[in-house]
């Protein structure tokens, strides 16, 4: 069977099932205690984080808190420059939302386990990671050699690293993980894409994201040396929003209305391409064309679904090599029950 039906069947089963576990009747929460007068979300810059932007243009999440008995909760939106900092902006309380990868979650997890303990509300995709290069001589991860250095957003911690230590392993052998480590520079996506495309910089090599990747690959000088999802042996979550446990539990209505509008941003996503295409320019104020962004968005390795995917892989192996003190049983320790009731991995 095709896995990319799978694949797209399993992600809208995921947010009916989603939206079942949360669909109660308006002024079920009105006479509830008080929550907070103002929650404060934190999305990053990409693709990927289209679900958010629709959550805000939308006004979805207003939408929901009204519907819940919370009419007056204000929603702000902040932003933060990578998966480490909207980790210290929520632990701090700065923020009460925040996103990022994979990565980023499982630590943030891991180091607040048995106190704040943040976990995943739900996903934003399933995007492949393109490490791409413009050395014609590397075809595979054994070509690179120490004139090569690869630009990642941050040496071995942001899930781009992780998935190079995956991939390393498995290509040139048992506990060759750090293998390419030493390759590996921390670089802004934008800077590291100007620095790798201008060819006169020591960056022959760039593990990225959406749109970058995409944008790379438009210039014949560019090859893909290894997908995440190669990696991963199928598709595989990128990112997540995330919270404490203290904010789910003080705020239960707020918490509902977060991830009924989330399920609702998929739904719109699905519906409503066009429109999508249209919220990811304005709240990115991206220069792309809409027709360079709709063919990212029909690639299957793009898609956008709330379903955790693949993502017990990468807490197992970040375990393996001590990233992770706890090993969790399965992806459901670091996710909030909300999204239990989808076939995830």
């Amino acid at each position: 069977m095709n896995r990319k039906r799978i694949t797209r069947r399993g992600a809208m089963r995921g947010m009916a099932a989603g939206a079942a576990v949360l669909a109660l009747p308006s002024g079920v929460f009105a006479q509830g205690k008080a929550e907070l007068a103002e929650i404060v979300i934190a999305p990053q810059f990409g693709l990927a984080y289209l679900p958010l932007h629709v959550i805000k243009n939308q006004k979805l999440l207003e939408k929901h808190l009204a519907k819940n008995g919370l009419p007056n909760t204000k929603v702000a939106w902040a932003q933060t420059t990578g998966g480490a900092a909207a980790n210290e902006a929520l632990i701090s309380g700065n923020m009460h939302v925040v996103s990022g990868g994979v990565g980023p979650l499982l630590t943030v997890w891991d180091k607040t386990k048995g106190n704040a303990d943040v976990k995943g509300i739900g996903c934003f995709d399933s995007t492949a990671l393109y490490c791409n290069t413009i050395n014609p001589a590397v075809k595979t991860l054994k070509d690179f050699t120490d004139k090569d250095r690869i630009a990642l957003p941050a040496v071995k911690v942001s899930i781009q690293a992780v998935t190079l230590m995956m991939a390393a392993e498995k290509e040139l052998g048992p506990g060759q993980h750090e293998k390419l480590n030493h390759l590996t520079v921390s670089m802004a996506h934008p800077d590291a894409m100007a620095a790798m495309m201008s060819g006169k910089s020591e960056i022959t090599a760039h593990f990225s994201s959406p749109p970058f990747q995409f944008q790379q690959l438009e210039d014949a000088r560019v090859r893909r040396v290894i997908s995440s999802f190669e990696v991963l042996g199928g598709p595989a979550t990128f990112n997540s929003a995330f919270t404490t446990s203290k904010f789910r539990n003080d705020n239960p209505r707020s918490y509902t209305s977060l991830f009924d509008a989330l399920v609702e941003a998929h739904g719109f996503i699905q519906k409503n391409r066009a429109d999508a295409i249209k919220i990811y320019i304005d709240e990115e104020k991206s220069k792309s064309p809409p027709e360079f962004i709709a063919k990212m968005m029909a690639s299957p390795d793009l898609r956008y679904t709330i379903v955790p995917l693949n993502t017990i892989k990468y807490a197992q192996f970040m375990h393996k090599i001590g990233s992770l003190k706890n090993l969790p049983v399965s992806w459901k320790d670091y996710y909030f029950p909300e999204v239990h009731g989808v076939q995830g991995s």
